[in-house]
């Protein structure tokens, strides 16, 4: 494998339509407030795709040297665990991108707030930094809280209620008070995708002593909790729809929701956890044909 190939390897390019939902979502919402900018939203999407880039190469590298990815891994195979980059590499992989976050991160908030009022700026450039210290704390180093069960709950802030809700204030300077509905979501939808990651893996993950919550509830529990998550997805996404005085249109984006409901019949029925992994892009791809529609339906049917 060439070199370009193994860094897109590690970059994981498969996770990238679930990371820029939220901004989909948060764009669509801004403009049926009547507020649009295109280079925002350029900037935005950039943003996010670096930020999942730098998780993705330190979520490699953080269970490479910890051994979490061993040869009974269910489910692609990593760029360190197949030996096509090395750890240096991949923390170098790391710096790079982290410089290139940091760009992209004052050019947005530059573009969104100026320099007239410091407050936003300072406040969103605190918000950026800790979103990069969040993609690399997931596995990396000893208190890696991906190890400790709160892989959810980060999941939950940054990809549902930041990527939507600051997307949104990043237009409007401003965050209507329903837009918490589609933001919940569209953060459950994401927990969910990574809960199925979680369930795939429990064997390996108790073994290696990484205590997800599907590892500290076990599979029965963690099924259970994943159909709420997914149900309660759909009901905020269907009341945001129902009290923002929508026209028939904008219904369009809980069609997506219909691969989840079968989707949900196979984790039913599924008894090797090991078949769950052809779910997870189910489920990803699903979220991000949510976002697609509920923006196309909010941006284009004002």
């Amino acid at each position: 494998m060439t070199t370009v190939k193994a860094w897109l390897n590690a970059a994981r390019l498969r996770t990238l339509p679930l990371s820029i939902s939220g901004i989909l979502v948060g764009t669509a919402i801004a403009a049926f407030h009547n507020a649009t900018n295109v280079s925002i939203f350029i900037l935005a999407i950039l943003t996010t795709i670096g930020l999942q880039v730098t998780s993705n190469f330190a979520n490699d590298y953080g269970d490479g040297v910890k051994g979490t990815d061993g040869d009974d891994r269910v489910g692609p195979k990593r760029a360190m665990q197949s030996g096509l980059l090395t750890a240096k590499q991949l923390k170098s992989g790391i710096y790079i991108s982290i410089v290139i976050n940091a760009i992209l991160i004052i050019l947005l908030i530059l573009t969104s707030f100026g320099l007239d009022d410091i407050l936003y700026p300072i406040l969103f450039l605190g918000l950026g930094g800790f979103a990069i210290w969040a993609a690399i704390k997931y596995t990396v180093g000893k208190s890696a809280y991906g190890y400790n069960g709160l892989g959810d709950i980060f999941v939950f802030i940054f990809f549902g209620l930041v990527s939507v809700l600051g997307s949104i204030f990043l237009f409007l300077k401003s965050i209507p008070f329903n837009s918490i509905l589609p933001a919940i979501a569209i953060g459950l939808l994401s927990v969910g995708v990574l809960n199925l990651n979680n369930m795939r893996d429990i064997k390996s993950d108790t073994t290696v002593g990484k205590n997800t919550m599907v590892v500290k509830m076990g599979l029965s529990k963690a099924k259970k909790y994943h159909y709420s998550l997914l149900i309660i997805s759909v009901l905020c996404l269907f009341w945001y729809v129902f009290t923002t005085n929508a026209s028939l249109l904008r219904y369009v984006s809980l069609i997506g929701y219909v691969p989840v409901f079968f989707h949900m019949r196979k984790v039913a029925v599924t008894l090797n956890e090991a078949e769950l992994d052809p779910e997870l892009k189910k489920v990803a791809l699903s979220t991000f044909l949510i976002a697609l529609l509920f923006f196309i339906s909010y941006y284009y049917f004002l």
